[in-house]
């Protein structure tokens, strides 16, 4: 047997084009997280100024001409109104000029990220310097002291995410990449949604009670955790009906290279480049770890557009799923009928 001959008994030409696939998948996952994180630059942060009515205009118009574009400055009304907007994630943090002294004050939430906080402080002291004015820092939604840099929310929602696509992985590669009946396909979906409520209620329970990472209703992080890993595992149950075991390296494309370097965990989405800032909110790790700071740190403000976000990915992998198993039962019913009525006996 020759070389050739070896290679060919020993690699598929399906095991070649999977592992051409886990390549791609390798590069993608290092241009993802290099590319997303390796310069993490505040653009376009949306922040607040509060002044006395005839140096708002030009405060406004002087952060707005920063070199490199890092704030997106909006007068406000009262420092009271700048607290409201802050807390409903509205704003990320504003600064408040003295009518009467040298000292101004800078408006953060460090629980939204403790990295931008620190950004926006440094911005407005270099900028305040040639004014000759000082600045003090007020942190208005404080990171927890055992949440280091505001972390502790992405590395949740990573852990729901994973425990959603492996669990549907699993229950996929199981009995054939594809169900093979409506029957089965539904008790998947069953035991998908126990998974994602045990999953939810531990998870939620070891990063509260048990490790005091977060603040915050362990409920509500137990149901936020519960509808992501059900979103995370019925798309990639979804994946896998539609196009077999490459469905689990769709599955790693969507929510690890793509959605965890976006989720604006390190850091925060306004320190991302355009576009994975553009795709963070859309997917379940982004979605996730909003609503879960928000619920740790701002009251639970500004929950509904994420909610919604991994209610539909949910919806979409449910629907997906179904429909895909009662195609294949309706592809293998011709196949079932010629088989019965080649090896069966005549009715009697």
């Amino acid at each position: 047997m020759t070389l050739a001959d070896e290679v060919k008994s020993a690699v598929t030409a399906r095991a070649a084009l999977l592992v051409i696939g886990v390549l791609a998948l390798q590069l993608l996952f290092i241009a993802s997280y290099v590319g997303a994180l390796h310069r993490p630059d505040p653009t376009d942060v949306p922040f607040g100024v509060v002044a006395p009515q005839q140096a708002s205009g030009q405060v406004v118009a002087q952060l707005d001409g920063l070199p490199g574009g890092p704030l997106d400055p909006r007068a406000v009304s009262g420092e009271a109104e700048a607290r409201r907007q802050i807390e409903n994630r509205d704003i990320d943090g504003a600064l408040v000029v003295s009518p009467t002294g040298a000292t101004d004050t800078v408006l953060v939430a460090s629980g939204g990220g403790t990295v931008l906080a620190t950004s926006l402080t440094r911005i407005i002291e270099q900028a305040e310097g040639p004014r000759q004015r000082t600045v003090r820092t007020v942190d208005v939604a404080p990171a927890s002291p055992d949440d280091f840099d505001g972390l502790s929310s992405f590395y949740l929602v990573v852990g729901w995410c994973v425990g959603g696509y492996l669990c549907a992985s699993i229950l996929a590669i199981s009995a054939g990449a594809k169900p093979a009946n409506r029957q089965r396909a539904v008790i998947r979906t069953a035991v998908m949604a126990l998974y994602s409520i045990a999953g939810g209620i531990g998870g939620a329970v070891i990063i509260g009670p048990v490790l005091g990472a977060l603040p915050g209703s362990v409920w509500a992080l137990a149901g936020l955790g519960a509808l992501t890993v059900f979103a995370v595992g019925m798309i990639t149950l979804a994946l896998e009906a539609l196009t077999g075991i490459v469905g689990i390296g769709l599955a790693v494309l969507l929510i690890v290279i793509a959605g965890n370097p976006s989720a604006g965990g390190a850091f925060p989405l306004p320190m991302l480049p355009d576009f994975w800032r553009a795709i963070g909110p859309a997917l379940p790790p982004g979605a996730g770890t909003w609503v879960a700071r928000s619920i740790a740190y701002f009251k639970g403000n500004a929950v509904t557009g994420p909610l919604l976000v991994l209610s539909a990915w949910a919806v979409v992998g449910t629907v997906l799923t179904l429909l895909l198993s009662m195609r294949r039962r309706g592809s293998d019913a011709p196949r079932e009928t010629a088989a019965a009525s080649g090896g069966g006996s005549s009715p009697a």
